[in-house]
């Protein structure tokens, strides 16, 4: 003869909690994913009106009377050991792509954007902050923010 006795059902609580994990994961990851896609989708827009960071949650306008662009050099992250980000403070850092808010190793703080360490762009502003953006060409940029944008220093 066998008897078979049912499990005492679980709290509520428990259901409750595993849905509020649940949703937390799949609300990173999602964050994550969308990061990750400003590595390939990501554009940085010259224009008189300052310097636009399209590509993700970290994008924004940086009006020109806030850049100091007289400042504005190519680096390479390789070698330039000063301007190498050392904490992450607020972004995504993985293998070949770094965004968002970051600490240098000379102090400061910058705004990434990189893919390519040997090719990136430093822009610092007035805002106490810099920003570091990897493009194609960083001298072609570097003469679009001169071009566009008349130095008031």
């Amino acid at each position: 003869m066998m008897e078979t006795f049912p499990i005492v059902p679980g709290e509520p609580r428990v259901a409750g909690l595993l849905l509020i994990v649940g949703l937390v994961v799949a609300l990173s990851v999602g964050v994550l994913v969308y990061s990750l896609s400003g590595s390939r989708s990501a554009r940085f827009e010259v224009s008189s009106a300052g310097l636009r960071l399209r590509g993700d949650m970290y994008g924004r306008m940086i009006p020109v009377g806030d850049l100091r662009q007289s400042e504005a050099r190519a680096v390479d992250l390789r070698t330039d050991r000063g301007l190498q980000p050392v904490r992450r403070t607020m972004g995504t850092a993985v293998p070949g792509y770094r965004a968002g808010w970051f600490r240098l190793r000379d102090g400061e703080k910058a705004l990434l954007y990189v893919t390519d360490p040997s090719r990136v762009v430093y822009v610092p502003t007035r805002k106490d902050y810099a920003v570091l953006v990897s493009v194609a060409d960083p001298q072609a940029f570097l003469g679009a923010l001169h071009r566009s944008m008349p130095d008031s220093e």
